[in-house]
């Protein structure tokens, strides 16, 4: 970035977390201002969330967060279930409801999360995209603060933020349930940051786990800290014997599996480091607890140990409870639908699990699919891709989800998926190759769990579990896709580049080979007839096919950078993958430009 950009002005609203009052970036002169470009679908977006929380709690008033929220799913425009996910990851400050991406295009944003830094002038001077970049962001935001404050110009009044009533609910935002082998439900209470036992009834509570704040601390049930659990697993007993812990949690933004005893309550961490995984894929076996780890959602016993959708890079993993050990079991972190053998297949935001004999199923998030693998070779059951779905029934590969969080093996043989965004429970039939809906109505049911006959729906954004009921049915439905300004290109000869300039304090590492990577693909593969695959420079010389009127460009890039001028230098790896829809047309553009990072010095 060489020149001073004026930042383009929000509009009215409407607003979150500002007592109904509409935020003007000319009322916010004086402040640095953070825009967080964010979806509540997006576990990128999530993390970067809590990558902003020191730095809100640093700078105090005088940075003000702003997130504007430009959905992906349909689903994520509804205002209500906008105002639901601000409480349940804890957004602490105002929030913007960019329902038709208006303020997306103005900043011209192509990637969730993208951050866009602006100075107390009111002037962009920082761009980037994806997580990874609180440190960089602190260097910026600090040396802002401490210039504007030398010249007199900085704000440290109070902020915009007013934060709303939260009402008192026995569970709040629970995400996942299993059945206990004493009786009853143990569920993850995921906004309460705590682990719930109910009796059988689904609504009395017994005991919990947990102190109820966000946090990692290992020790009684009054003492132990969790943040945002979602999966459970009840290991084997004879396991369980073995390790001295019956449940492994997933506790999700912790970056953890937790070791839950059910005799007295106590829990220990038996795997993540707490450190957000940033390392390049490999296939050998790891010490567990140095681990690092990405937003682990969901957990499951199969084939003798334990598989993690690991949401937070798209991958699924392993974890072996006796010897302490973990590694990559499926997934190259390439955000995207294909299957084949494992490990080289490409998920997205993999979030729920269910084992049926020596089949594994699990949902894939962002692809809308329900996908199993068996034989050590992954299948797509249902789902199309990261940018197609909608509620139809009928023939498996005509059928459409959206957005689910929940999968569970029915008693009849059939697979149950909580359909979350559509607000639904479905049903796909192995035997038929068909999917039907079994209940509607429901508020983002995120997880389902079989005790006994009786089939359990957690309901999430009614904070409570519900039994299955409902008649059949076969839903006609339509077809949906992600719906963002597509960029004109024009065919044959195009240069891809995507900008990366180290941050303050920093140099590009290469001490571990290249230190930046670029991986090009599309959809469909006929658009690009040159230049497809991976590579180390960040800049591309592609051709786009004539005669393929639009599609979707792929794109994956990564640097590895390094501190300087410090004793003990620190490795940082920055990533972000672009869906970048496109129109090919004579008049289209020849060169196409994405900002991983750029700094206006």
């Amino acid at each position: 970035m060489t020149s001073r950009v004026r930042a383009p002005e929000l509009p009215a609203g409407p607003w979150l977390n500002t007592g109904e009052a509409g935020l003007r970036l000319t009322d916010l002169r004086g402040k640095v201002v953070l825009l967080d470009f964010w979806t509540f679908c997006c576990v990128n977006c999530l993390h970067v969330l809590d990558e902003l929380r020191p730095l809100e709690a640093k700078y105090g008033d005088a940075l003000v967060v702003i997130g504007v929220h430009s959905p992906k799913f349909a689903h994520e425009r509804d205002h209500e279930a906008l105002t639901a996910a601000v409480e349940r990851y804890g957004v602490a400050h105002p929030v913007l409801n960019d329902a038709d991406l208006t303020v997306w295009d103005a900043y011209a944003a192509r990637a969730w999360p993208t951050l866009v830094l602006i100075d107390p002038d009111g002037y962009v001077v920082a761009t980037m995209a994806g997580e990874g970049h609180a440190d960089s962001l602190d260097r910026i935001v600090g040396d802002l603060v401490d210039r504007h404050a030398r010249a007199g110009t900085l704000d440290t009044g109070p902020g915009p933020y007013t934060p709303p009533p939260v009402p008192e609910t026995t569970l709040r935002f629970p995400g996942k349930a299993v059945p206990t082998p004493g009786g009853g439900l143990l569920v993850a209470d995921s906004a309460h940051h705590r682990i719930a036992h109910l009796a059988a009834d689904g609504e009395t509570l017994i005991r919990t786990y947990g102190a109820g704040e966000r946090g990692h601390r290992d020790g009684g049930p009054g003492e132990a800290a969790f943040n945002e659990p979602q999966g459970l697993c009840v290991l084997p007993a004879e396991v369980a014997s073995r390790v001295g812990y019956d449940v492994v949690v997933a506790d999700t933004v912790n970056h953890r599996l937790r070791g839950l005893r059910l005799s007295d309550g106590h829990v220990t961490t038996v795997a993540g480091s707490g450190d957000p995984w940033r390392s390049q894929v490999d296939d050998e076996a790891h010490d567990a607890l140095t681990t690092d780890l990405s937003s682990p959602w969901d957990v499951a016993w199969y084939d003798g140990r334990v598989v993690v959708a690991m949401a937070g890079i798209h991958q699924l993993w392993w974890f072996d409870p006796i010897g302490a050990r973990t590694g990559v079991y499926a997934g190259t972190t390439v955000e995207s639908l294909r299957d084949g053998p494992i490990p080289d297949v490409w998920l997205a935001q993999p979030s729920g699990l269910a084992v049926d004999g020596d089949r594994l199923w699990f949902v894939d998030a962002e692809t809308s699919a329900l996908r199993r693998v068996e034989a050590g070779v992954m299948h797509t059951a249902v789902g199309q891709g990261l940018f197609d779905f909608g509620h139809v029934d009928g023939p498996a590969g005509d059928a459409l989800l959206q957005h689910p969080l929940g999968v569970a093996v029915l008693p009849d043989g059939r697979i149950g998926i909580a359909d979350t965004y559509n607000g639904a429970v479905r049903c796909y039939d192995p035997a038929e190759n068909t999917v039907s809906t079994l209940a509607t109505g429901l508020a983002e049911p995120s997880g389902l769990t079989v005790d006994g006959d009786r089939v359990w729906v957690v309901e999430s954004a009614a904070h409570r579990l519900t039994p299955l009921r409902g008649t059949e049915t076969v839903v006609g439905g339509h077809a949906q896709q992600v719906v963002r300004s597509a960029t004109p290109l024009a065919p044959g000869a195009l240069v891809l580049e995507v900008v990366f300039t180290p941050p303050p304090g920093r140099k590009l590492d290469d001490s571990f080979g290249p230190p930046t990577r670029l991986t090009v693909t599309s959809d469909p593969p006929e658009l690009l007839a040159e230049g497809a695959g991976e590579g180390t420079d960040l800049t591309r010389r592609l051709r786009v096919a004539d005669g393929v009127p639009s599609g979707v460009l792929q794109v994956v890039a990564q640097a590895a950078s390094c501190d300087i001028d410090v004793p003990n230098p620190a490795c940082h790896l920055t990533r972000q993958d672009w869906g970048v829809p496109v129109t090919v047309t004579r008049d289209g553009e020849d060169r196409l430009t994405l900002m991983l990072h750029g700094h206006d010095g």
